[in-house]
């Protein structure tokens, strides 16, 4: 018998959920396939793949094939391909930037309800007018080229050099905790940057933005996800510009703007840490107060019901319970009242579009019983209560509470900022306060971390020390929380009489050495796995610091345990 050496394979088989098949030598690259494809097959041609999923794993279009695969196109509809569309289009205003205003330096700070990134110059005036139409010309300009975006690694060493000559010098804090001895890269007519994550394969995979002037700044827009084919309506947003500003002078008074500078405070020792916590609780303990003292001015015009809403993991939860608190101080009774006993009966509860109960709907709600309910605890007459039992999904009659003049109702959820909630009040009856994670601390000035990320690691670590789910368990339910976020919380937020920002500096430091296990266990076969490796990625930017330190009231002990608020319910 003679052995004799297999040919080398010379292509490969690439197939689509959809049935298609196609071969091609070995080393083609993902996007000419999806080219062919999204020609041939698209459902929806206006919907280009800037991405794909190759064998579960995200790829980007540059990607060589060397065996056989599964292919599953990512487009802008997909979060994963949003964020690649986002972060390709930041390349491009970066770029463009330089090349208008060579070595004036752009921030890319918040998003914006709208679909957008709220964006600053640094050390020097705003953008004029005239300078915004001279960026958007030149942002055009590299968009109808298809420039080529090439991604590269390059030694650390050389690319401590590059940031530090070109004085960007909150990427050169970050290289100090960098482990690997390289640095992936991506170039842009020359221009070299970092970003975490992919990016498109050139600029022409960019197809609609915007820009224009927002505050004290400008705005970078893009399409959402939900309506991907064109930007949505743009919307005022003052009390969201009043967060940000706020934002940006707590952060100063505390020093720190970005991840390397708190990085270089976990690693100073306890005493620098204990003062950057100290100081963190302490402003978020004078709006609080603040909050409260507007409360106590409400009660004293006759006001007596407190609203506060926010998305999940948003922190609203110790938020009240705090601000029930300060109610004590001005000699004002909180009275919670819990919205989830106002659930209907199972079988009254509407569906969503997959057939599904739909618990995050108003009318998921009995809205009629909760307003009877207010007028009559207003009015100081007795009132018995419902109590949801969610095994069985009935409601049944609870305890009988009676208030009086010196009471404050609490009540607390996703529907506080939305009108139809209470549509027997007036809405200067109501005060209502809106309460989530609007600000997050960056990575640098051109790789922002999303708040939604924040506020999802917080729901995993909860999750998990409270609930006993896994991360995984965590991650699969998200989107369906997104969605209900998106409908039912977001279009309401500028409703509120206050807003109040319950991002803390410091909080990623906390959130490191708890999440990061958690994810580290997602199935590697799993689907989450991108999901749960995009997280680990930007989380290994962070220097991991404990929890000893962290007041027993903050708001982020609701989240890693031993709040002393836990099993305080006011009213109770």
């Amino acid at each position: 018998m003679s052995i004799q050496h297999a040919k080398p394979r010379q292509d490969v088989l690439v197939s689509f959920e959809d049935g298609t098949l196609y071969s091609g030598p070995v080393g083609t690259t993902l996007e000419a396939f999806l080219r062919q494809w999204h020609t041939e097959h698209a459902n929806r041609p206006e919907q280009q793949p800037i991405a794909a999923m190759v064998d579960n794993r995200l790829r980007e279009l540059t990607y060589p094939l060397t065996r056989d695969v599964k292919v599953r196109p990512i487009t802008i509809s997909d979060a994963d391909g949003s964020r690649i569309y986002r972060r390709t289009l930041s390349f491009i205003l970066v770029v463009a930037i330089e090349e208008c205003f060579p070595s004036q330096k752009v921030v890319i700070e918040h998003a914006i309800p709208s679909g957008g990134f709220f964006c600053q110059m640094l050390d020097r005036p705003n953008l004029t007018a005239q300078e915004l139409a001279q960026v958007k010309a030149k942002m055009d300009e590299i968009i109808a080229a298809d420039d080529p975006i090439v991604r590269e690694n390059m030694p650390l060493d050389v690319a401590f050099d590059l940031f530090t000559q070109r004085q960007d010098f909150d990427k050169v804090r970050l290289l100090a905790v960098r482990e690997q001895d390289y640095l992936t890269v991506y170039k842009l007519r020359g221009y070299i940057d970092y970003f975490y994550g992919y990016m498109a394969p050139s600029t022409g995979y960019i197809t609609r933005y915007e820009l224009s002037s927002f505050g004290n700044g400008f705005v970078l827009r893009y399409p959402r996800r939900e309506v991907s084919t064109e930007i949505g309506p743009s919307f005022d947003s003052p009390k969201l510009i009043e967060v940000f500003n706020q934002t940006a002078e707590w952060l100063n008074l505390i020093g720190i703007t970005d991840i390397g500078q708190l990085n270089e405070v976990v690693t100073g020792g306890e005493a620098r840490i204990r003062e950057m916590i100290l100081m963190q609780e302490a402003l978020h303990e004078r709006k609080i107060a603040e909050i409260g003292n507007m409360a106590a001015q409400k009660h004293a015009e006759g006001i007596r019901i407190i609203l506060i809403a926010g998305p999940s993991s948003s922190g609203k939860t110790t938020f009240a319970k705090r601000l029930a608190i300060q109610l004590l101080t001005h000699g004002i009774k909180p009275f919670t009242v819990e919205m989830d006993n106002y659930f209907v009966d199972r079988e009254l509860t509407p569906r969503d579009e997959n057939g599904d109960y739909d618990f995050e709907t108003l009318e998921a709600l009995n809205v009629e019983l909760l307003n009877e309910h207010l007028h009559a605890l207003i009015a100081g007459e007795r009132v018995q209560l419902p109590k949801f039992d969610f095994k069985v999904g009935k409601s049944y009659p609870d305890r009988i509470v009676q208030i009086s003049e010196q009471h404050m109702l609490i009540l607390e959820g996703i529907h506080g900022m939305n009108p139809n909630l209470t549509p027997s009040f007036s809405q200067d009856e109501t005060f209502k306060v809106y309460v989530s994670a609007l600000t997050q601390l960056n990575i640098d000035r051109h790789n922002r971390v999303p708040t939604t990320d924040v506020r999802l690691l917080r729901r995993i670590v909860r999750d998990a020390k409270h609930r006993s789910y896994t991360a995984e368990d965590t991650l699969q339910r998200w989107p369906s929380v997104r969605r209900g976020e998106k409908r039912n919380i977001f279009f309401y937020q500028e409703n509120a009489d206050v807003m109040f920002n319950s991002a803390l500096v410091y909080e990623l430091s906390v959130l490191r050495p708890l999440a990061e296990p958690l994810l580290l266990r997602v199935n590697p076969d799993s689907p989450l796995r991108v999901e749960a490796h995009r997280l680990l990625s930007f989380l290994g930017w962070v220097r991991p610091m404990g929890s000893e330190l962290i007041p027993d009231n903050s708001l982020l002990r609701e989240f890693v345990g031993g709040s002393i608020l836990r099993d305080y319910h006011p009213g109770t």
